[in-house]
């Protein structure tokens, strides 16, 4: 078995369509997807890994897991968490905001989107540090590498317009060969 050696960094591809619940969120928070940005990988200190890890972890423990068919009457919606319940994006949209208010760079705070291990759709936020592309995820407790997490990547918001969108190349493969008779 032959693993590919994974960079620390997601790596980029084209311009790539919006997911349609960022189009809808854009459209009723426009304050939150316009202007450019320059692009910045945060120096990850010991205060900042802390900080990622209770911020991961305090929101993840306040927002009660329920999908947009049952919170909101139609499959898929983007909003800010109010009624302290929401889905994967829900989750995303919160410890954005709040890493934000905290200083971090909005152009370091990247929605992403990935297929999960049950190759469902699924939004994880990368935060862009010196020591690599991280992820803060409410299925997995722990902020982990990219390159760590059992997901596939897709696309994500671009560093430099957060209305744009960039197709990520994961070519992380595993592959198991045998030597027969």
């Amino acid at each position: 078995m032959a693993m590919a050696s994974p960079s620390r960094f997601m790596a980029m591809g084209s311009a790539v369509k919006a997911p349609v619940g960022h189009v809808q969120f854009c459209a009723e928070n426009p304050a939150e997807c316009q202007g450019r940005e320059d692009p910045v990988v945060v120096r990850l200190t010991e205060a900042r890994w802390n900080e990622l890890i209770a911020l991961n972890q305090r929101v993840n423990r306040s927002i009660r897991p329920v999908t947009d068919d049952q919170l909101f009457g139609r499959e898929e919606y983007w909003t800010f968490p109010t009624s302290g319940a929401g889905d994967c994006e829900e989750y995303v949209l919160e410890k954005r905001r709040e890493l934000i208010a905290a200083g971090w760079p909005k152009s370091a705070l990247l929605i992403t989107v990935a297929k999960d291990i049950k190759n469902a759709g699924h939004a994880v936020l990368t935060v862009r540090t010196d020591q690599g592309d991280m992820i803060l995820d409410n299925q997995i407790e722990a902020v982990l590498p990219w390159y760590s997490t059992p997901y596939r990547y897709i696309k994500r918001q671009s560093t430099t317009e957060p209305a744009r969108w960039t197709g990520i190349s994961d070519k992380r493969v595993t592959t198991v060969g045998s030597l027969g008779n």
